[in-house]
Parts: structure tokens; C-alpha cells; sequence
């Protein structure tokens, strides 16, 4: 059986109806999340043990701890760690909340048109976040670490605390998967019409200025982390741009291509002798 999309619902309940099933929608969702951080605290230590792996890898062998200066910091810390990959875990039915409650109000055509986007958006952000775990905070420990040594006949010695550390960390993947959403972001206003892909084209140097400017402001101060954010930025930057490009010849072609209701196509008129020979009693 083939999947199709219904269009737009016939029936239009009243807006006591839509305000129920909010509801409905949203309590699930919320049970959803409970449970995702239920089972995330449960686990909240192997979740800080994978988190911290960046930074054990960048001081030498042996070296390296996590301190807590106050004594509810750590449970704190697991908190935020569960409520953190508690949403993760449970944004899919999140999501799938969100799109039941908007879908039966969309066309057909506007269904087609962003079921494409919901299904880029979580990956573009794992993606994000995938290279600022693998990638982008071992260099940037590693180029933090490099400071330490002595100074004055003092030793200094890195001491990160762990509440310090995981919102680090928690910087870093929501900055890398945020604006690894670009181009969700420019072809969702390049369908509705709001810019333009000439437009775009030609602002390229600004952009260019723009992305590495938000790679200074969204990364930690080091050159490091601020050029892996901004290269990825600009190949996504270029690759929503050829996506325009193929999404207009797509709908030149559309455009372009015969109606078969016209009675001036081939189509048509076949169309249109079939219909007169079933009124045709004869």
C-alpha cells in the first residue's frame, strides 16, 4: 500500500477542540521528556563518564581530575547531564507531537514541503554536535592545557571543576548543532519566498564576514575551535545555495510541463473524448 498525504481537513473544529488537543499533545510530550530523564539519571554517570572523555585525552596519561567546590555540585551536574540527554533521547517524540498537532492544518504540498526539513533538522544538529565532541573540544582542551606550567616559581596546574566543565561542553554541541541548522534556516525562507538565492549569491562576501564573526562569538576564545566551527559553516553555506538552485529548475519544471486538463495537450484531449463519450448515451 502506497503512502500518500491527505490534503487539508475537510472538517474544521472549533478552537476549544485545537486547545484540547494542545493539550493532549503537550502532556505527552512532557510524559515523554519525564521519562527520558527518568532513565537518563538512572544512567546520568556512564552519560558524565562519555562527556568527559575529551578532556581526560587532552592532559597527559595519568593526569587530569574533575573538583567540585561545593558539596550539591555533583548531583547538580548529574541533573543537568539528565535533563540534557533526556531531551535527546525523547525529542523524536517531541517532534512527532509537534508535527501531528500542525500537520491535518497543512496542504498536501506544504506537508511534502517540510517533512524534507524535519527529518535534516535532527541530523544536521547530531552532525554539529558529532564534530564538537570528536573533534573540535580536544583541540580546544588541548590548546587550553597548553597554558599550564610555571610562572613566578609557581606551578599552575589546571583544576576544572565539574560544574564548570559541563557547561563547557554543553556550549560547545548547542553552539555546533544550533548553527549547524543553516541551511534548514535559508531554504526554509528561500521557499517562503522572503530571500532570494541571487540574493544570497551576492551577499557571499558579508555572509563569509557574518559566519566568522558568530564562529568568535558562539565558540570559546581560542583561533582552534573558531575555524572548525566557521569552515563547515561555509561548505553548508555553499551547499543551501546549490539547493535553491536545483529547487528552482524543479519548479521551472513543473511550471513548464503540460497540463493535462488543458484541451490543448495531447492529454487534454484524450481527456476530453473520453468525457463526451460517457455522456454519450448512444
Amino acid at each position: 500500500m502506497a503512502f500518500t498525504l491527505k490534503d487539508i481537513d475537510e472538517t474544521r473544529a472549533p478552537l476549544l477542540d485545537h486547545l484540547v488537543e494542545l493539550r493532549a499533545r503537550l502532556v505527552r510530550a512532557v510524559i515523554a521528556l519525564a521519562i527520558g530523564f527518568g532513565v537518563c539519571f538512572y544512567f546520568a554517570d556512564p552519560i558524565l563518564g562519555f562527556l568527559v572523555q575529551p578532556l581526560r585525552e587532552a592532559f597527559p596519561e595519568g593526569e587530569g581530575q574533575l573538583i567540585f567546590t561545593k558539596l550539591p555540585e555533583i548531583f547538580f551536574v548529574e541533573l543537568k547531564v539528565a535533563l540534557f540527554a533526556g531531551f535527546v533521547v525523547s525529542f523524536p517524540v517531541i517532534a512527532n507531537q509537534l508535527w501531528a498537532f500542525v500537520a491535518p492544518g497543512l496542504y498536501a504540498k506544504e506537508k511534502k514541503a517540510f517533512l524534507p526539513f524535519l527529518v535534516a533538522t535532527p541530523v544536521l544538529f547530531l552532525g554539529g554536535a558529532a564534530l564538537a565532541y570528536y573533534v573540535v573540544m580536544p583541540t580546544a582542551f588541548r590548546f587550553f592545557l597548553g597554558f599550564g606550567g610555571q610562572a613566578g616559581g609557581m606551578d599552575i596546574q589546571a583544576l576544572p571543576t565539574a560544574g564548570d566543565y559541563l557547561s563547557l561542553v554543553m556550549q560547545f554541541i548547542l553552539a555546533f548543532g544550533m548553527t549547524f541548522l543553516l541551511p534548514v534556516l535559508l531554504m526554509l525562507l528561500h521557499r517562503a519566498g522572503i530571500v532570494d538565492r541571487k540574493q544570497l549569491a551576492a551577499a557571499r562576501r558579508y555572509v563569509i564576514v557574518g559566519v566568522v564573526a558568530l564562529a568568535a562569538i558562539v565558540t570559546p576564545p581560542d583561533p582552534g575551535s573558531q575555524v572548525i566551527l566557521a569552515i563547515p559553516l561555509l561548505i553548508l553555506f555553499e551547499g543551501s545555495l546549490l539547493l535553491m538552485r536545483l529547487q528552482e529548475r524543479a519548479i521551472a519544471r513543473r511550471a513548464d510541463a503540460p497540463v493535462a486538463d488543458d484541451p490543448g495537450t495531447e492529454q487534454g484531449q484524450k481527456r476530453t473524448e473520453q468525457a463526451e463519450k460517457a455522456q454519450d448515451p448512444g
